[in-house]
């Protein structure tokens, strides 16, 4: 691998694999679902190709998994890892209450057009369209909620990589969650306000990569595309 991908200290994040409300469009916050059989193939896939000695997310470099309590993505960092060694009684694990999935109260199992719909028979959003991003979820959380939460996390990654931002000893971190809490976990990494417009698709068991420029903690930044190890 690169120099610069090696020494750098990263952060993985594992989408957990498709569930049936994956596949339909469904708000998924607490409600506790399996992954289904392609779900499962999905996070195989991914694993194989690269989870393992000498491969992209290598166990001997990692230093912090951090899980979702959620089954789905539990189910998803079993997958993952069975074949290195590392489960979830492991010291390099932590369920971690920061990263589940956005509480979308009211919402929860609804499609993003029934939301709108039950909005506007009720006279909300007369100035514009409903988003998650900016008004949250009715007895659920808030943008702001969300934030502070995902913020907490992202100090304690820091607090763990700080001392080798220069390889000094390997430090990178996987985080297993979920679709919507990564990509708010990605803009509150570069530090944008969960409204920013910033476009990002994650697919179900699919990997996404964090680290710093520069070797520098102060300058946080995600990769477009990074070098493979070799086989």
């Amino acid at each position: 691998m690169a120099d610069l991908d090696a020494s750098t200290p990263r952060v993985f994040i594992a989408r957990h694999g498709e569930t049936e409300w994956t596949k339909n469009g469904r708000y998924t916050g607490s409600t506790e679902l399996e992954l289904t059989a392609d779900g499962v193939k999905q996070v195989e896939g991914t694993a194989s190709h690269l989870v393992g000695s000498r491969k992209l997310i290598d166990p001997a470099r990692v230093v912090q998994v951090f899980v979702s309590p959620r089954k789905r993505a539990q189910q998803t960092f079993d997958i993952l890892f069975k074949s290195s060694g590392v489960s979830l009684e492991s010291d390099k694990v932590k369920l971690e209450e920061n990263i589940t999935e956005w509480d979308h109260g009211m919402y929860e199992g609804w499609l993003g057009s029934e939301i709108r719909a039950s909005r506007k028979e009720r006279g909300l959003d007369k100035d514009g369209e409903w988003s998650i991003w900016s008004d949250g979820c009715e007895d659920g959380e808030s943008p702001e909620q969300v934030t502070k939460r995902l913020d907490n996390l992202i100090a304690k990654i820091r607090d763990i990589q700080r001392p080798h931002m220069n390889g000094e000893e390997p430090a990178d971190v996987v985080v297993v969650a979920h679709g919507m809490s990564l990509r708010c976990f990605v803009k509150r990494w570069l530090g944008y306000p969960l409204d920013m417009p910033l476009a990002l698709m994650l697919s179900p068991g699919a990997i996404g990569i964090l680290s710093y420029l520069k070797h520098d903690i102060k300058q946080p930044a995600f990769f477009v595309g990074m070098s493979l190890p070799p086989l």
